[in-house]
């Protein structure tokens, strides 16, 4: 195989947008994605409108999936207690199975290669050819002049990549359901639980997405998920109501464990990150799928810069860091902080009491963990 203007390690949200976005200008793409098209992931599957500019410019209009449209927001502690507000950019409901098949589709069709069931071992740059050499498990070396890691929260290539993160261990766990249950369709709700929090919002198909982030120890302490949805969740009656009422769509759930929120970088010996794998937002922001595209759309521009010859590879790192950082690390932060105040009852209890009475507040950490149409 000749050599790739641009190699892409995953085939979620921010390879397949960047995908999209390079070979529309141009480049030789491809992405190795470990799993076969299409399938589920654990997300929360809310996405705000700050990115249909950008979808609507690549032809990838997410409208034609029928998404649900989400103007509102509510937020109740683990008692019950509730708060709502209005999402200022609003933002759609669509499920990762059918959105990332979607992207997938189109950039097939314009010539994006794919590897799919395909594994990532090793990644060498080679600075006299200025070039990286890519080793799939399979035995399969592809070379590129760029590669994009966009491989999600968490995987092999992290240790590979020594990067510091990856040496920590994280207590998360994610867990996701597909639903059917009598639930407003413009609403996206987050529900706070001992020891953690669920959101659940429509998506396409009159189906609605139930996602919720909890410890280890929470699960451990319980044995089962089941066992624990029923004694922790479900003693917020919100979250009973829909554990005891909805139509679970398929018998399990998808599981993810080892999430970390902790600070990563967003360019790696030469590798430029994005997505999760440049930093993930805490869930209870419901803004990752935005950030992802978001984050797409910058490291295309700059990857373009360099292929095009506008920008040394140096150049192209530098400013592809400056960006990212100015454009995410304040969100990333808010969201760690916002995080703190959840998950512990009496703390979210006395956080949600004294919101309702400041809506402006509410507003002010929306803002702050999302962007601008862009």
């Amino acid at each position: 195989m000749r050599k790739l203007d641009v190699l892409i390690i995953g085939g979620g949200l921010g390879g397949l947008t960047a995908a999209l976005d390079l070979a529309a200008r141009g480049h030789q793409v491809a992405v190795v994605e470990r799993k076969k098209f299409p399938f589920h992931k654990v997300c929360g599957e809310y996405v705000s409108n700050e990115v249909l500019p950008y979808l609507q410019r690549l032809g990838a209009d997410p409208a034609v999936l029928a998404p649900a449209q989400l103007t509102r927001f509510l937020l109740s502690s683990p008692g019950g207690r509730t708060l709502t507000a209005s999402l200022d950019l609003g933002g759609f409901g669509v499920s990762r199975y059918s959105l990332d098949h979607y992207l997938y589709q189109l950039a097939v069709a314009r010539g994006v290669q794919f590897h799919q069931a395909a594994t990532v071992t090793d990644v060498t740059f080679e600075a006299a050819a200025d070039q990286h050499q890519v080793q799939l498990a399979d035995g399969h070396q592809l070379t590129a002049r760029v590669v994009l890691g966009a491989y999600g929260k968490r995987a092999n290539l992290d240790r590979q990549l020594q990067r510091t993160f990856f040496q920590q261990r994280s207590p998360y766990l994610g867990v996701k359901y597909h639903l059917r249950l009598a639930y407003p369709r413009d609403v996206i709700a987050l529900h706070n639980f001992a020891n953690g929090y669920a959101g659940i919002s429509a998506i396409e198909d009159d189906k609605l997405c139930f996602c919720y982030l909890t410890t280890r120890q929470n699960l451990k302490a319980h044995g089962t998920i089941p066992a624990m949805e029923e004694r922790v969740l479900a003693r917020n009656p919100l979250l009973r109501h829909i554990l005891q009422e909805a139509e679970f769509l398929y018998t399990q759930p998808e599981v993810i464990n080892e999430i970390s929120f902790a600070p990563k970088t967003c360019v790696e010996n030469h590798v430029l990150m994005c997505g999760d794998a440049a930093g993930l937002i805490t869930p209870l922001c419901g803004n990752g799928m935005a950030m992802a595209i978001h984050g797409a759309q910058l490291v295309a521009h700059h990857a373009h810069a360099f292929l095009a010859g506008h920008l040394g590879r140096v150049a192209m790192e530098a400013h592809y860091r400056h960006d990212w950082h100015q454009q995410f690390a304040t969100r990333l932060r808010v969201g760690r902080l916002v995080q703190r105040l959840f998950g512990q009852p009496t703390l979210s209890e006395a956080v949600v009491g004294g919101l309702r009475h400041w809506p402006a507040a509410v507003q002010a950490i929306m803002r702050r963990t999302h962007g601008q149409p862009f």
